[in-house]
């Protein structure tokens, strides 16, 4: 099938300007195109509209296919409280010292949606998010390379495992890298003109909102500042392409610092913990090299092509260097990881680099196609193309299905909690209480829930959290988690035994040299043999 008119490659020059911005010799405005109707734009566009088609598809299958994920349950009841408090001047946790994105962003946006159509709802909101990138990604790429190279990219990344993922995913991963792909686009879409201050201001706010939604897009805060650059290179060129870099650099600078400066000292601690020392884990860099390729090692390699094809074809120096560029940011995500030694969260923050490196392979496929004769051949090539896209779906709907249902459903233990929760006012301390407190009407009395990271004292205030090496997952500190056992300060203990396992056995060691605790149910939970164990405390007659 000959992709032919509707992907054509664009006649104008990676970086020139939009139609309607050209001036003719003599200084005066060329007069404008004629507006386009929207037959002719959904002509061109169908083949953008077809990969949307199959992503939001592929993404909505997931939705339902499992119990809210603990960092779903956090953000969203994160952003109910966070409501309470801006509704009602309802006390909330200091949720900026250890979330590793700004509490007043995501969470009460997400939590708007859920309180409409609940997990579903939330889900589908990421979902939007991620159809914008991927309807961005193709603006970029037919700016940059022509419709072809941007209907394979888009293609390419629609169907990546991560990329679905994170379309049924309620966490603020898919609105960051929203925010970046904007920010791409805008810096692109201000093509050579003389001055594009107006597009360097609106790319900041959207990057700065980007950073400030998810800590760890800033890595790709680089990649931004450089394809602006390249973009005006080599028209205006010198220091007019300069001066984008530096506005962009400028206004992300306005934004964000007295933003951290109102803030103050609890974003900071939470962007160190969670961001810039993030606490090592124990996986082999090895590991981590593997993981990501076998997520997105189609486009990496692709990427990779593209820029080799670049430089090889002699496609212009500013080509070859964007190219190379954009496929190394897929990179920086899985060197950050392995030398941090995590999987953690690989294959969310590693999506934003595939976004880039989708740009860089979009290209490879079109000079593939665009190498074979006019004709016959090519209209095969350009089929085969196609047909080969066959692989990353059958692949990125099987990865993204794993990735949807990596946890056990809570459904059961929720269930047994809720009598133990709802009928009585007393405090519990469960390993991973986010669950509960998003599913269970107790949840809003947050100062009653404490979790094996630390205990919550009725003031709100924490204490026996975990040491600042361990960072912010750490185990509790055993010792004031016994004093406080000894004391009977919990009506309700249950423990799963995964998370912070060696505290646990410490508490379950506390919870038997008190005599008034006693086991009353054990719930299975994950995979055999998983069980969450509920004790109650039963006070003196």
């Amino acid at each position: 099938m000959d992709l032919g008119p509707a992907i054509q490659q664009s006649a104008v020059s990676p970086t020139s300007a939009p139609p309607g911005a050209a001036q003719t010799a003599a200084g005066t405005h060329a007069a404008p195109r004629p507006r386009r109707t929207a037959g002719p734009r959904l002509r061109d566009n169908w083949p953008l509209l077809a990969a949307l088609a199959l992503q939001a598809a592929l993404s909505l299958r997931l939705a339902g296919a499992d119990t809210a994920f603990q960092d779903e349950a956090l953000y969203l009841w994160a952003g109910h409280l966070e409501w309470a408090r801006l509704l009602h001047g309802t006390p909330v946790p200091p949720f900026p010292s250890y979330f590793s994105g700004a509490p007043v962003i995501y969470p009460p946006l997400a939590a708007l949606a859920d309180s409409a159509g609940g997990l579903a709802a939330a889900r589908i909101l990421s979902l939007a998010f991620m159809l914008g990138a991927t309807a961005l990604l193709w603006a970029v790429t037919r700016l940059l390379s022509g419709r072809r190279a941007a209907f394979f990219a888009a293609a390419l990344f629609a169907v990546l495992g991560p990329t679905l993922h994170l379309g049924s995913f309620a966490t603020y991963d898919a609105m960051s890298l929203f925010g970046v792909a904007l920010a791409s686009w805008l810096v692109v879409r201000a093509g050579d003109r003389p001055d594009a201050t107006g597009w360097m201001l609106a790319a900041g706010a959207a990057l700065a909102l980007a950073n400030a939604t998810s800590y760890p897009s800033a890595l790709f805060d680089p990649v931004v500042l450089a394809l602006a650059l390249l973009t005006a290179w080599p028209r205006p060129g010198g220091k007019l392409a300069a001066a984008r870099a530096l506005t962009l650099l400028a206004v992300l600078a306005v934004l964000i610092t007295p933003a951290l400066l109102i803030g103050g000292s609890r974003y900071l601690h939470g962007i160190d913990i969670t961001t810039l020392e993030r606490a090592a884990g124990t996986d082999a860099p090895v590991t981590v090299l593997v993981h990501f390729w076998s997520w997105t090692g189609v486009i990496v390699a692709a990427a990779a092509a593209g820029a080799v094809i670049a430089w090889a074809s002699r496609a212009g120096r500013v080509q070859a260097l964007r190219l190379s560029l954009l496929a190394a940011a897929a990179l920086l995500v899985p060197a950050e990881q392995a030398s941090l030694y995590t999987t953690a969260s690989l294959n969310k923050h590693g999506a934003t680099g595939a976004w880039f490196a989708a740009i860089a392979a979009g290209y490879a496929v079109d000079r593939l196609i665009a190498a074979a004769p006019e004709g016959s051949t090519r209209t095969v090539t350009s089929a085969a193309c196609v047909v080969a896209l066959s692989f990353p779906v059958t692949l990125g709907a099987a990865q993204s299905w794993m990735f949807a249902t990596s946890w056990p459903s809570s459904s059961a233990f929720v269930a047994i909690l809720r009598p133990l929760a709802d009928d009585s006012g007393g405090r519990l301390l469960v390993e991973d209480p986010s669950l509960a407190e998003y599913y269970l009407p107790a949840g809003s009395q947050w100062q009653r829930w404490s979790s094996t990271r630390n205990i919550v004292l009725p003031s709100g205030a924490p204490t026996g959290g975990p040491s600042d090496t361990a960072g912010v997952i750490g185990d509790g500190n055993a010792g004031t988690y016994a004093m406080y056992i000894a004391r009977g300060y919990f009506s309700v203990v249950a423990l799963n035994f995964t998370d912070t396992k060696s505290l646990d056995q410490s508490i379950a060691a506390d919870l038997r040299r008190n005599p008034r605790y006693h086991i009353i149910d054990v719930v299975p939970y994950g995979p055999a043999p998983g069980t969450y164990v509920i004790w109650r405390y039963e006070p003196p007659r």
